[in-house]
């Protein structure tokens, strides 16, 4: 219980340094509004780490960053409310962001859209592994960077932000992530996706961690609408993780 305590405790920690050191950061257009959940659903985050961060692990899903109906919503990495609600048992009071989006307002677990990208992730563990306990055995989900960024109603990725907006966002994230490597010290970070696998490629040089890359769940993209799950389950026996 007390190495429990500890990996929970330092993770906790680390997210919130990690807030903090990105809320003195600031966007230019076509960035219109900056989200944080780890402000105003920290609530729900917290309470993701205290249940699910509490020993080390032997793989880590990284993702980029949250979506307008997933962790932006609920708090949780890739969290579709249904999937948060129902099969991680993770419920909480979401607040609203300061300057919040006319064009994306927080709902919180009454969000009734549902985070396609999050639904397919969860999903498959949830056939792979049965119990969201089973699942956190030995695997943990993150994401690179906790902001979502909105050019008005358009959802806007870290990877198109303009190169001096970029580089203090990403020497917070990776630091961030060395962080989190170093408490959990996983055999394998996954990138959910080519970003996620680059930046982990880049911040964890040099330590004796694995990189590896799922295809992104994303709708956006038509090789995960030809069926990601089947698609990742192989990706992921390819590289050796799963059997």
């Amino acid at each position: 219980m007390e190495r429990d305590a500890a990996v929970a405790t330092a993770l906790i920690a680390a997210a919130r340094e990690l807030s903090d050191r990105l809320s003195q950061l600031s966007f230019g257009p076509p960035v219109s509004h900056v989200y944080d959940p780890l402000t105003y659903a920290w609530s729900a985050h917290e309470s993701y780490l205290r249940r699910y961060a509490t020993s080390a692990r032997k793989v880590v899903f990284l993702g980029m960053n949250p979506g307008p109906f997933g962790m932006v919503q609920s708090g949780v990495p890739f969290g579709e409310v249904a999937a948060v609600r129902d099969w991680l048992g993770i419920r909480a009071d979401v607040a609203r962001p300061s300057r919040e989006n006319p064009w994306r307002r927080i709902e919180g677990f009454a969000c009734e859209r549902s985070e396609v990208s999050g639904r397919r992730l969860w999903g498959l563990f949830r056939e792979r592994f049965g119990s969201a306990d089973a699942f956190f055995a030995e695997h943990f989900v993150a994401n690179y960077c906790p902001l979502a960024f909105f050019d008005r109603g358009r959802n806007l990725t870290p990877d198109k932000l303009p190169a001096a907006e970029a580089e203090p966002l990403r020497s917070a994230c990776d630091a961030h992530l060395r962080v989190l490597v170093s408490v959990l010290q996983p055999s394998w970070v996954i990138g959910v996706g080519a970003f996620a696998e680059q930046r982990a490629t880049a911040a964890l040089a040099g330590t004796p961690v694995r990189i590896g890359r799922v295809l992104h769940p994303s709708p956006a993209s038509p090789a995960a609408n030809r069926g990601w799950a089947a698609a990742a389950t192989r990706q992921m026996q390819a590289l050796g993780v799963w059997s």
